[in-house]
């Protein structure tokens, strides 16, 4: 039975001969730190169509000429790279923009501002497109779940949201120059 409780022993305390190559496991070896860095991978962009307001188009142009300046006096290659890398993205989102028209007095639509009653509380957001989002200006994406909800709604309705009935109350809707420009 005690020759199950130890582990064989192919030396017996003799050194292992030596071969004529001694390699090293391919675990332990290290070719470059190129293999170890993390895959980099292409902005994602949104799904669906990409619709945007005139101010979203101009700047999608602005941002194509900030980052071809900036990679033109770059030198870093890796900051080069991540500059291409956001190029490609806006260079997208800016030929694949459908400028979405004026939207009509009091109908909320992309480009809409919308003063709306949820949970007691008036708010007002203007609807936009992704790229051109940023809530804390209250510019809201028209894929937004709040936006969804509103689409197409005009004053004096009432508006199923988050399950529940008569969530919101549009209270007014008219389209915002300042994205319209």
């Amino acid at each position: 039975m005690a020759a199950f409780l130890s582990p064989p022993s192919r030396s017996r305390g003799k050194p292992l001969p030596e071969t004529e190559s001694q390699t090293m496991s391919v675990a332990f070896r290290r070719e470059s730190d190129d293999e170890h860095k993390e895959p980099e991978f292409e902005l994602p962009i949104p799904v669906g169509p990409n619709l945007v307001t005139p101010r979203g188009l101009r700047l999608l142009g602005e941002a194509v000429a900030r980052l071809e300046g900036e990679i033109a006096i770059t030198d870093a290659e890796e900051e080069r790279k991540k500059l291409q890398r956001r190029l490609r993205y806006f260079h997208t989102r800016q030929a694949t923009a459908e400028v979405q028209p004026v939207p009509a007095a009091d109908v909320v639509a992309i480009g809409s501002r919308v003063t709306f009653a949820l949970n007691g509380a008036e708010r007002t957001l203007t609807i936009v497109g992704h790229d051109e989002a940023d809530p804390a200006r209250g510019h809201i994406a028209f894929s937004a779940p709040l936006a969804r909800a509103m689409m197409g709604a005009e004053p004096g309705e009432m508006l199923e949201y988050q399950g529940r009935e008569e969530a919101i109350a549009i209270v007014a809707a008219h389209a915002d120059q300042e994205v319209q420009a």
